[in-house]
């Protein structure tokens, strides 16, 4: 595990397009693993500024994204999907039939996370896999006490996730309980994996990723067994290490 400490959080951001970039450049056809929340914001920015320099394209790659809330429509403001598309993918050349994102709304949930798998799996396994991490140390929605072992399922969010989610909404009551998400065992076969934390809120979940024992109460510490995992931190999130 590699741990970049950046003095802020624009510059963690630069790194971790830099890192995303150079996938693309080398392997014109990545799949590519993707995150949501206010984290990896300032990474799509400065991913959008590479693409229309021409620095970067992404014509060839396929996208994965981590996660989405259960029972959310598309079009609602506050769905993954709503947030992928308007803060990444239509500044972008990514070629929509290469998007993929879990159905909250599928009738058959069980059936939508066993096709999920599947496609990651047709596809190669994800080349890069871009993480933010819980104050409470999940990654993805893989809250506390989790199965080290599950693929893409249904999870019941942590009363702190929801919490800390509320802020999206109008109100905690419209916050939703449970989401699909990419399980840890997914997210352990991706080849690489980029986690990103700013501010001294995470500056526990890190220290205790980083430094403290693989354990299910700290989902992300599993981390620590990845060939390829690198942590780009700003010193806020840094403070403990």
């Amino acid at each position: 595990m590699r741990v970049i400490i950046a003095d802020n959080y624009k510059e963690m951001s630069k790194k971790a397009a830099v890192m995303v970039s150079s996938q693309v450049i080398l392997k014109h056809d990545s799949v590519l693993g993707l995150a949501t929340g206010d984290t990896p914001l300032g990474m799509y920015k400065e991913l959008i500024k590479l693409y229309e320099d021409k620095e970067v394209d992404f014509s060839g790659v396929t996208t994965f994204n981590l996660d989405e809330y259960y029972k959310i429509q598309r079009e609602n403001p506050e769905s993954y999907y709503y947030y992928m598309n308007n803060n990444f993918f239509k500044y972008v050349n990514v070629k929509k039939e290469k998007i993929y994102i879990p159905n909250g709304t599928a009738k058959d949930i069980d059936e939508e996370c066993r096709n999920y798998e599947d496609e990651i799996k047709n596809k190669g396994g994800i080349d890069i896999q871009i993480l933010g991490i819980g104050a409470n140390g999940h990654i993805g929605f893989n809250e506390p006490d989790v199965n080290f072992e599950a693929e893409t399922h249904l999870v019941k969010l942590d009363k702190m996730t929801i919490e800390a989610n509320s802020r999206f909404f109008n109100s905690k009551d419209e916050v939703p309980t449970t989401a699909i998400s990419m399980g840890i065992k997914t997210i352990m076969q991706s080849k690489r994996v980029v986690l990103l934390a700013n501010g001294e809120v995470k500056a526990d979940a890190i220290y205790k990723t980083v430094k403290g024992k693989i354990c299910p109460e700290v989902p992300a510490s599993i981390l620590q067994l990845h060939s390829d995992a690198t942590i780009i931190v700003d010193k806020g999130a840094a403070k403990l290490l």
